[in-house]
């Protein structure tokens, strides 16, 4: 079987493609890349969530490590993905393996590669490890002496401690609600919380490798019980993180959850004005352009890259990103590890709601108060391949001259083809990489626009 690296890692069905001997190959693959590249004396760090199998997992991957001579750091307990990749910086590893699927459904399992930088994969490195899989791996045995197991968690703490305003969270010390959706993120935000004093409430913290028969995914209409404990007065804050930890969910006070592009638009302007930061805003080709807004009123620069965090991980590492972020759910910031990760997202909104003493959906009225309201909204559309095929040929050259009665002033082709309208509002259509489908990315100052831009399109490119 062949075995690709998608935009985050090798991901499969648990006994269908994700075997234990399929996994032994890409463990494999990683031991002669750690090797090749020299960095074998560094060792190996290995993570898990909270999935079916995944200590066994954890230990098939650790016995391949060591047979090839190479040390692991074996995360015993289920740890999030960004606890992960900060170990890897943490034990100066050669890098990380993550085993998780993230927010996918509970028949998935995967395998992430974090190099020794602590952020996503870039396609090169993981063209590199693909071309070093076997086509057969059988079992080894490992070599204990080569695991030392350790606890990523205290110097993970200490380091959020160094990006969040903790004190300004401990002066507050508003009642939460966490609800890490069963995953790999249960007791993090609710130790740091009662570290400060705060009362944290508890949803979900338990594990269910079935994610009680949903996808671990922060979207509202999967946490209905986060809302409804926010709406019922138990906190005034609800904070909710994927199967992983990566990304994040927030409810604020008034029960409104706040979606991931205004958690960046919130975050832009208080980086910029609160707290006087200098530098650019990284954001995704799908991410709302109220960022280039507030970045433009302070002189900063944006940086739009294609979908998928390891273009934003180049933002904060090489081009002086203070922010960078997409609408999915994924952000992280300068001086964090540049991996998105959905613990520190919810600090900071904590902090953000500490600093203005009022809820955040107020915020985001101000900021719109400010630089205008906008409305976002992505729209799936499936089709047969014969489709997909003759709509990829057409948007080759596709360019119209309006759309929705709004005159197309430019066109990006930076991932995808988006088209930037007259009045500020923006329409981009992606394929998937898996399936015969489009998505239909908008923004518009009213919901009717945005509504008539995505019809617009869909129509003009044959899509129902």
């Amino acid at each position: 079987m062949e075995i690709r690296f998608g935009t985050d890692g090798w991901r499969g069905i648990i006994a269908d493609d994700f075997t234990f001997a399929n996994l032994r190959r890409v463990s494999v693959a990683v031991a002669r890349y750690i090797k090749e590249t020299g960095r074998a004396e560094q060792g190996l760090v290995i993570g898990r969530d909270t999935r079916f199998l995944a200590e066994a997992f954890a230990r098939t991957v650790t016995d391949v490590i060591t047979s090839a001579g190479i040390k692991v750091f074996l995360i015993e307990e289920a740890a999030p993905t960004p606890v992960v990749a900060h170990a890897v910086l943490d034990r100066k590893a050669a890098g990380a393996v993550m085993l998780t699927a993230s927010h996918n459904p509970p028949q998935y399992n995967g395998f992430k590669f974090i190099p020794h930088y602590a952020g996503p994969a870039l396609p090169h490195i993981t063209d590199a490890i693909t071309d070093l899989i076997p086509s057969r791996a059988d079992p080894v045995p490992g070599n204990p002496n080569l695991v030392e197991k350790i606890d990523p968690r205290p110097p993970y703490f200490r380091f959020l401690a160094r990006q969040v305003d903790m004190d300004k969270i401990r002066a507050a010390a508003f009642p939460v609600v966490v609800n890490p959706m069963h995953g790999a993120g249960a007791g993090y935000l609710e130790t740091i919380f009662r570290q400060l004093g705060a009362e944290a409430i508890s949803q979900r913290y338990w594990r269910d490798p079935l994610f009680g028969g949903q996808m671990p995914e922060p979207k509202p209409q999967l946490l209905e019980d986060l809302h409804e404990a926010i709406v019922q007065g138990r906190g005034e804050l609800g904070l909710a993180l994927d199967g992983d930890g990566d990304r994040f969910g927030i409810i604020d006070s008034t029960g409104a959850y706040i979606l991931p592009n205004q958690v960046l638009a919130i975050l832009a302007r208080y980086f910029l004005q609160e707290k006087g930061m200098k530098g650019a805003i990284a954001r995704t080709v799908s991410t709302t352009t109220l960022l280039d807004r507030i970045a433009s009123r302070f002189g900063a620069e944006v940086i739009e890259t294609p979908v998928g965090f390891k273009y934003q991980a180049q933002a904060l590492m090489e081009q002086g990103a203070i922010l960078a972020g997409e609408e999915s759910g994924g952000l992280s910031i300068a001086g964090h590890i540049p991996e998105k990760d959905g613990i520190l997202a919810c600090l900071l909104m904590a902090e953000v709601r500490a600093h203005y003493r009022k809820p955040l959906s107020d915020v985001l009225e101000d900021i719109y108060a400010e630089y205008g309201t906008v409305y976002t909204q992505r729209r799936d559309y499936s089709c047969s391949q014969q489709t997909k095929e003759r709509i990829l040929a057409d948007l080759e050259t596709f360019r119209p001259q309006e759309l929705a009665g709004q005159a197309v002033t430019a066109v990006s082709r930076v991932d995808g083809s988006k088209f930037l309208l007259a009045d500020g509002s923006w329409a981009l259509v992606r394929p998937s990489g898996t399936e015969a489908l489009f998505r239909i990315y908008a923004e518009a100052s009213t919901p009717e626009k945005l509504e008539n831009i995505q019809d617009a399109l869909a129509a003009r490119l044959g899509l129902h």
